[in-house]
C-alpha cells in the first residue's frame, strides 16, 4: 500500500484532454529470440499494433517489463528485436514514448544503466556504435491528469508491494536466470510470479483495490498478465494484460475522453488470408465515470 502511495507522490504528471490519445501496454518481456523468449510468438502482432498507433497519433506508454532483463543481456535483446526497436524509435523521437520500469526491467531505474545500454547501440550491419534512445528516462509511475476536470489516473507496473518481485527482486531474478529460464521451453513458470500463482495474483489485486478505495484514484496496472476492465459495480482497477498470451496481445486505449480494452491477434479474412486485427473487448467508457472524487461508487 505504501509503495503505491510513494509511486503516486513521485509520479510524472501528464495532462490530458479530449484530444489526447494514449495506448498503454506492458509485459512484453522482449527476449533474445531463443526458445525461452515468450515475446517471440506475438512479435509480428505487436509490430502491426504499433504501426497502427503511430499512424493514428497515439502516445505509447510502456508500463513496465518491456524487456526481459532478468533472463537476458540488453545487447542480445536489442539484436533479436531490431524491427521493434526501430518502430519504437519513431515514438521516442516524436516525444510520444513513455518508458516505465517493472520488476523484470527494474534495472532501468538506474539512469546510468539506461545511458549505457539504450542511449547508444551497435548498428546490426556495421557494428558501429550509434545514437539509439538518446535522452530516454525510465520512470516508475505516471499520473494522467485531466486538464478540465483535474481527474487523476495512476499508472504503475503493479509490482509495488509484491514482496518477491519488489523488495526481493534480486533473489527472484537469480532463480529465474539460472533455473526457471531453462524450464520455460517445457511450460514451467516460477512460483514467485503472480502470472501462474492464482493466490498471489488475487492478493496483489486485492491490494490494488484497497488502495483505490482509500485514495479515490483510478489505477492502471500490468504485472499479473490478466486483463481487467471494471464493471459498473466495481472500483476503477484496470489491467492492460500483456503481450504474451498464446494467440493475442492486449492494451488500454484512451481517446476522446474514453477508455477501452482492446485485443490484437491474427485472424483470417473473408478470402481466407491471415491478417492482424484489432477488437474492442471492453468499453469504451467515459473517463469521468471512474472519477471517484466526483461521485460515490455503488459498491466495491
Amino acid at each position: 500500500m505504501q509503495r503505491l502511495t510513494n509511486a503516486y507522490q513521485n509520479a510524472r504528471v501528464e495532462e490530458i484532454d479530449g484530444h489526447s490519445r494514449y495506448i498503454i501496454m506492458s509485459d512484453c518481456h522482449r527476449g533474445d529470440g531463443s526458445v525461452s523468449d515468450e515475446f517471440l510468438k506475438n512479435k509480428n502482432v505487436f509490430l502491426a499494433a504499433m504501426e497502427h498507433y503511430w499512424k493514428e497519433g497515439f502516445t505509447y506508454i510502456e508500463a513496465g517489463d518491456g524487456d526481459e532483463l532478468w533472463e537476458h543481456q540488453y545487447k542480445h535483446i536489442i539484436k533479436a528485436n531490431r524491427a521493434v526497436w526501430d518502430q519504437l524509435l519513431h515514438f521516442h523521437r516524436a516525444d510520444r514514448y513513455i518508458r516505465m520500469y517493472g520488476n523484470h526491467d527494474i534495472r532501468l531505474k538506474d539512469p546510468g544503466f539506461v545511458r549505457a545500454n539504450l542511449w547508444t547501440a551497435a548498428d546490426p550491419d556495421s557494428g558501429d556504435v550509434e545514437p539509439f534512445f538518446t535522452g530516454l528516462e525510465a520512470i516508475e509511475a505516471v499520473v494522467l491528469q485531466h486538464r478540465d476536470t483535474r481527474q487523476e489516473i495512476l499508472i504503475v507496473h503493479g509490482h509495488q508491494g509484491d514482496f518477491a518481485n519488489d523488495q526481493l527482486w534480486q533473489f527472484s531474478r537469480f532463480t529465474l536466470r539460472y533455473f526457471w529460464r531453462y524450464l520455460h521451453a517445457f511450460g514451467a513458470h516460477s512460483p514467485s510470479s503472480p502470472v501462474r500463482n492464482s493466490y498471489k495474483r488475487h492478493k496483489v489485486e486485492r491490494n490494488y483495490v484497497k488502495w483505490i478505495r482509500e485514495n479515490g484514484i483510478a489505477l492502471i496496472c500490468g504485472h499479473t498478465h490478466r486483463e481487467k476492465f471494471p464493471k459498473h459495480n466495481e472500483l476503477p482497477y484496470f489491467n492492460d494484460g500483456c503481450s504474451l498470451y498464446p494467440s493475442h496481445i492486449t492494451g488500454l486505449e484512451i481517446e476522446n475522453n474514453e477508455i477501452s480494452l482492446v485485443r490484437w491477434r491474427v485472424d483470417p479474412n473473408e478470402e481466407g488470408f491471415l491478417q492482424v486485427t484489432r477488437r474492442v473487448i471492453a468499453g469504451p467508457e467515459p473517463l469521468d465515470r471512474f472519477d471517484l472524487k466526483r461521485r460515490v461508487p455503488s459498491a466495491d
